[in-house]
């Protein structure tokens, strides 16, 4: 994810909300107390349909392009230089100089994702919340606009557990992480093993949905501590192992495979899912209703899935090129977003040209309003699809 820095009262002033005081916000009790909040103060109307769908449309057109491109740059063409997944399997080019540095380039992402998880997608909003700013820390969540958040962490770590097994189904490859620790460092393979499935039930059945509703919950501050637990193995144990392997070659079908069985396989089932998606949201934009509201929303919920579970890799081309902020950008801009929908130039104003900056605060600006939390705001309403 591009960024996950939360300024406190910017969505819900820009959403048309007055965010509660902190006297105010402290009557709310802690624990499983619920914060109402209308999701926004912008409804699907017969005046602004038009623009509405307009939006959407450009948005999935977009996500579905930005898909395509990352599904060519591993398995077809990068920058001319041939499929990206060649390069890495033949680490052939800096900073990929041997099996050793392309697996470890692994482990790092699955350590990134997995402090990300619990640090700030489930962090931030929990420490706004005990520090009294309750409505502040719902407006933190990401994917609540579709009570989707604890479906997204879950994945994340899904992501990780991909990358350690070598494959997408819960079961080992012969040549893995997993299957390399288990054979040269069992007591690490147990912990690291051990560890995954904790933090992934710590999330997936321990916490409380939606947890934009239930931030106070105990079970919230244990998914943290699990997350932190995951990323203590993977740094000090399993990165470790990895580094102190002194044969490259037996090193080399791990990369092989892992490319083959978890990243490609992962984008092109990003680049079919966003493709289906695309076209549920054409069929919003000529045939607006609340049925193909549903249709639209129960197609992103199926594209959100691959995105979510190729967190564990964000480097190289998603990187590079600015697709993952691209596709992911949290939190909203919904002042922008209402500023494009109303502006009748909506394609423009979500395109970006030329070589990716990240600190280029234009190209910023305009991946603000794309991406799957753009076209969730616009399908999503209170955990359902919006209705017309």
């Amino acid at each position: 994810m591009k960024k996950y820095l939360f300024v406190l009262g910017t969505m819900a002033l820009s959403a048309g909300f007055c965010a509660c005081s902190s006297d105010d916000e402290k009557e709310i009790p802690e624990g499983t107390a619920e914060v109402t909040i209308n999701d926004n103060n912008l409804d699907v109307s017969s005046a602004n349909i038009g623009n509405w769908t307009l939006y959407a449309q450009a948005v999935a057109n977009l996500l579905a392009k930005d898909a395509g491109d990352l599904r060519q740059a591993w398995l077809e063409d990068y920058k001319g230089e041939g499929a990206f997944a060649e390069t890495f399997k033949a680490h052939s080019k800096a900073p990929y100089t041997s099996a050793v540095s392309c697996l470890e380039q692994v482990v790092d992402g699955c350590i990134d994702i997995a402090s990300e998880v619990g640090t700030a997608k489930i962090g931030e909003p929990r420490d706004l919340w005990e520090k009294g700013h309750y409505t502040e820390a719902v407006y933190a969540v990401e994917s609540w606009y579709s009570f989707h958040s604890i479906d997204d962490y879950a994945n994340n770590i899904q992501s990780i557990r991909n990358a350690f097994n070598g494959t997408r189904n819960n079961t080992e490859a012969a040549n893995s992480i997993a299957s390399y620790l288990k054979k040269n460092n069992p007591n690490v393979y147990s912990e690291a093993k051990a560890r995954i499935d904790a933090a992934y039930n710590a999330i997936k059945t321990g916490m409380t949905a939606p947890f934009r509703s239930h931030i106070g919950n105990p079970t919230v501050v244990a998914a943290m501590n699990a997350c932190a637990q995951l990323v203590d193995v993977l740094e000090n144990q399993v990165k470790t192992a990895v580094n102190a392997a002194k044969n490259d070659a037996e090193l080399q079908p791990i990369v092989e495979a892992y490319v083959e069985n978890v990243v490609k396989p992962t984008y092109e089932d990003l680049a079919q899912k966003t493709v289906a998606l695309r076209q549920a949201v054409s069929t919003l934009r000529t045939q607006p209703t609340t049925a193909h509201f549903e249709a639209a929303a129960k197609a992103w919920m199926a594209a959100r899935t691959p995105w979510e579970t190729s967190e564990a890799f964000l480097f190289g081309p998603v990187a590079d090129l600015g697709l993952d902020p691209n596709m992911d950008s949290w939190p909203l801009d919904v002042d922008a977003i209402k500023e494009v929908m109303s502006s009748g130039k909506i394609e423009d104003l979500i395109k970006w040209e030329g070589e990716y900056d990240e600190d280029n605060e234009d190209i910023e600006a305009v991946q603000n309003v794309r991406g799957f939390h753009t076209l969730e705001f616009l399908l999503f309403k209170n955990g359902r699809p919006r209705s017309y």
